[in-house]
């Protein structure tokens, strides 16, 4: 149990029993996943004018340097694209010692183009909390090409736990999948608002349009953003975890997946999602770019688990168990 790795779903809700993870209000009953939390906005939220790490001050300090204007979540308030926020989570931290966190967008979140960053007290770095940490947490929400409605208790990103650092990390390539019909989705700059907690609630049809590869290549045009799917089918097997990263950027101007924590049993076929695809959030840069079937786009870097998880992805409902190309779970499929 004193192995380094990620800690797994049993571990988690152990912490939140002891009081290292609390709450102002009840857990929700599947805010636990198999090895992550998912962290849910508070009642405040603040329209800021810059972006900021808080260096040696407390988050709420350097809020009242940049805030603009305070938003009410109880009530819903919609986030405007281009606009940058910072709003409190529910969830306040006391690690014990040996015991770190990192922050990540949700799929869902990642697959609307919202940028979301963690922010914690003294934090030297967005997403990554220090070992022992003892305070609030806060999320930065940089909504890019579509404005959303959130509330109160809405879930952007999700809290990965971790003891120690493993000795030898796995890491596999990702490439894109530029085959067949429609190959992947461009957001369009001009949509209405996304309720980012109503699912199946929204036409694609008046969010994005359809792109069909000539000769397995694609334009990605700059400032523009895509969602596509890999090449490989994604399996992350029971004992480990994984996080979908970057690739050096002299390959390429684009910058790929905002949200990429896979937890253990994705497309595996002890969970039923044997054949899965990892969908790619892409976002073009200052240049034209051209992509080719099976290109390279990003890296698999898995990590083991500290123990194995007593439930496994989708064991508690999955929107992207078994997906290929698949838009977030806010909209219908496309075409019905």
């Amino acid at each position: 149990m004193n192995r380094p790795g990620i800690l797994p779903c049993q571990s988690i809700e152990s912490l939140i029993a002891t009081g290292a993870i609390a709450s102002e209000t009840p857990f929700d009953t599947d805010q636990v996943q198999p090895a992550s939390l998912d962290l849910r906005l508070g009642a405040r939220c603040w329209r800021v004018r810059a972006s900021f790490l808080p260096g040696r001050h407390t988050v709420r300090d350097r809020i009242r340097d940049v805030a603009m204007h305070e938003l009410d979540l109880t009530k819903g308030a919609v986030l405007e694209r281009g606009c940058v926020y910072i709003a409190e989570l529910q969830e306040r931290l006391a690690l014990p010692p040996g015991v770190s966190a990192r922050a990540n967008p949700k799929s869902s979140t990642g697959r609307v183009d919202v940028f979301v960053r963690l922010l914690t007290d003294a934090g030297a770095a967005f997403d990554d909390v220090a070992e022992g940490y003892t305070g609030p947490t806060f999320i930065e929400i940089a909504p890019q090409t579509f404005s959303v409605l959130v509330r109160t208790g809405t879930r952007l990103n999700q809290l990965r736990l971790k003891r120690g650092a493993p000795e030898r990390l796995r890491i596999e390539s990702v490439g894109v999948d530029l085959t067949g019909g429609i190959a992947g989705f461009r957001g369009r700059r001009h949509a209405g608002v996304v309720d980012l907690d109503h699912v199946d609630g929204h036409d694609p049809r008046d969010f994005w349009e359809p792109l069909i590869p000539r000769d397995g290549q694609l334009l990605l045009d700059p400032g523009e953003f895509y969602i596509l799917a890999s090449k490989e089918a994604v399996e992350i097997p029971v004992l480990e975890a994984a996080e979908m990263t970057p690739i050096d950027p002299s390959v390429g101007e684009f910058r790929v997946h905002y949200a990429g924590f896979f937890d253990p049993g994705f497309g595996t076929d002890e969970a039923h999602g044997k054949g899965s695809k990892g969908v790619l959030e892409v976002r073009s840069h200052e240049t034209p770019f051209i992509l080719e079937d099976g290109q390279t786009v990003a890296r698999l870097v898995y990590e083991p688990l500290t123990e194995r998880p007593t439930r496994l992805y989708g064991d508690l409902g999955s929107h992207y168990q078994r997906q290929g190309l698949k838009l977030s779970k806010h909209f219908k499929v496309w075409g019905e």
